[in-house]
């Protein structure tokens, strides 16, 4: 049985993926206990009548709050206890500012501001799964992540830092060493480790962490001393760390587009120092300086602005990329997982997903398989434009949700159409086509027949060529469609040579800035020597990845510059 791990939310973006995706787990429970092939504790731990994630969550003042009634689709959302604690640094005139260590406050992020399990008086009845979450999903990008929340958080769990706002022109957390900063202080040090002490304690066989933070503002800094301090205090444990940015953080602002940059670049060196492996994960079509057009899917019409849509996406994919240190039938763990991955210095990894894998209805795996030998059915979700002739070292690669409703081959009784019509198995047969695409590449494959669940407060924004379970019709039917309550998911995590493309391209933009028009970015703590160290470092760390084609071609880059 695999071990358990705790999870921590660093910022905003990162607890918006974080609410779906332990909408996800809520929704996993709910399947017959018989069905479950991911182990539920691995993430959640039990309570009397429920389970609430093994979870920290950082947040800055106004970033989080009570989930509204009716919000959360069919079952209501249930907040946590009303207690979160606060602290406030020194303040900027060098006086101190009161620090809460440990007692509680009735902030927003409070569930007890009146009970999310009862209406206002004189509100009307909630509305439908379907129609509460069109609803949600229809509404400001300003959402805050708690407003997609239906589980219950332990009051361990939020810990809002009041220093800092989530929103506005001034006191944000814009930079990376105002975050760094904020873990220099003991009293916020404290304030964390007894929250992880109080999880790890209860644990039979910690595994290790999962970080969730945002890489594009100061969060990067702050998950750059939390990494550290896991690596130091849990030596030999797991660290899984996912960098996250939002597709429309900071464009059409120069100054936040740079910012952006310096944040995502630093966060990158630092996250991947103390982790077993950082993914850098995110619907963006580039983490560099010039905007490109997001990731699309063909089966999902979302929209872009709103977090919530982006948010969900990147849950579905991390749900289905985790798996294989949550199996039930398996002893993996994400030691293990991280140990296939990032061998040679190679701690980088890219994520990419089909959202929902595009198997026809009634359509046997072989045949959908054989349909994509040539162009792969998942898209990149690690911000570079993908190249042709890119070298995949290693992968770990998980199908889910196809194996109920697909047969293994419809052709019995017939010559195969195939290799992969004389598997006799859908584990031998991802492995088959993985090593007929990936020859020579180091493969794990797992297959699971419980699909990725896409239940409320999930957003219902599919193509209506969807069937219930996520299957692709040929013609869209002649009823009016359904809501969608599950799809099949093929998801990866590679190690490949096109990562040099994505950690070089930041270099190189980075080099080409004159960083004395960013002061203000410096002043908040960081060195102008450090920078330009981390910045040799992100250059090594491309050259962990380049074949011999892609060195000749930085030498060539080297040269120019």
């Amino acid at each position: 049985m695999p071990g358990e791990a705790v999870t921590l939310q660093l910022g905003g973006y990162a607890g918006c993926v974080g609410a779906h995706w332990w909408g996800l787990q809520a929704a996993a429970l709910r399947s017959p206990a018989e069905a479950a092939e991911l182990r539920a504790s691995a993430l959640l731990r039990p309570e009397r009548d429920t389970h609430t994630p093994r979870l920290v969550a950082l947040e800055l003042k106004g970033g989080v709050s009570a989930p509204r009634a009716g919000n959360a689709g069919a079952e209501g959302p249930v907040a946590w206890d009303g207690e979160v604690a606060t602290y406030l640094e020194q303040d900027s005139a060098g006086g101190s500012a009161p620090r809460d260590s440990g007692s509680r406050t009735g902030d927003g992020a409070s569930a007890t501001a009146g009970s999310s399990n009862s209406p206002a008086q004189g509100t009307s009845p909630a509305p439908s799964p379907l129609r509460a979450s069109q609803e949600l999903h229809a509404s400001s990008s300003t959402q805050l992540w708690s407003h997609h929340l239906n589980v219950r958080l332990h009051p361990k769990s939020i810990y809002v830092i009041r220093q800092y706002m989530q929103d506005g022109d001034c006191g944000c957390l814009e930079a990376f060493g105002q975050g760094e900063s904020l873990l220099q202080d003991p009293g916020c040090v404290e304030e964390l480790e007894d929250r992880l002490h109080f999880y790890v304690e209860e644990c039979d066989y910690l595994q290790g962490f999962q970080v969730l933070c945002d890489l594009h503002n100061g969060f990067s800094g702050v998950g750059a001393k939390v990494t550290e301090l896991l690596y130091d205090e849990y030596s030999g444990k797991g660290i899984l760390t996912w960098g996250l940015t939002p597709v429309t953080s900071n464009m059409g602002d120069s100054q936040k587009n740079v910012y952006r940059l310096m944040n995502t670049a630093l966060g990158i060196v630092h996250l991947s120092r103390h982790s077993s492996l950082f993914c850098p994960l995110s619907l963006r079509g580039g983490l560099g300086i010039k905007p490109q057009p997001p990731v699309t899917f063909p089966y999902i019409n979302y929209d872009a602005s709103l977090d919530s849509h982006s948010g969900a996406i990147l849950a579905a994919a991390l749900d289905t990329l985790t798996a294989p240190y949550r199996l039930c039938s398996s002893q993996g763990s994400m030691t293990h997982l991280a140990e296939t991955l990032n061998f040679s210095g190679r701690k980088v990894v890219a994520a990419w997903a089909s959202l929902p894998f595009p198997a026809l209805w009634g359509c046997s795996l072989p045949d959908t398989l054989c349909s994509y030998q040539q162009d792969l059915p998942w898209k990149l979700l690690s911000s570079w434009e993908e190249q042709k002739g890119s070298c995949c070292f290693a992968q770990a690669v998980v199908l889910r949700g196809v194996c109920k409703e697909n047969p293994i081959s419809s052709c019995s009784g017939k010559q195969p159409l195939s290799p992969l019509h004389t598997c006799v198995s859908t584990e031998q047969m991802l492995q088959h086509y993985l090593h007929s695409v990936y020859p020579g590449t180091f493969s794990t494959a797992h297959v699971l027949q419980q699909p990725c669940s896409t239940l409320p407060p999930y957003p219902q924004f599919f193509s209506p060529l969807l069937t219930k379970q996520g299957f692709i019709l040929d013609k869209p039917p002649s009823y009016s469609s359904t809501a969608v309550d599950s799809i099949p998911v093929l998801a990866a995590l590679q190690s490949s040579s096109g990562l040099s493309t994505l950690l070089r391209s930041l270099y190189k933009d980075l080099q080409q800035l004159n960083t004395r028009r960013w002061a203000s970015f410096f002043t908040a703590g960081v060195e102008q020597g450090d920078f330009q160290e981390a910045l040799e470092e992100l250059r090594t760390l491309s050259q962990c990845y380049e074949t011999e084609f892609g060195a000749e071609d930085s030498e060539d880059e080297a040269d120019s510059d």
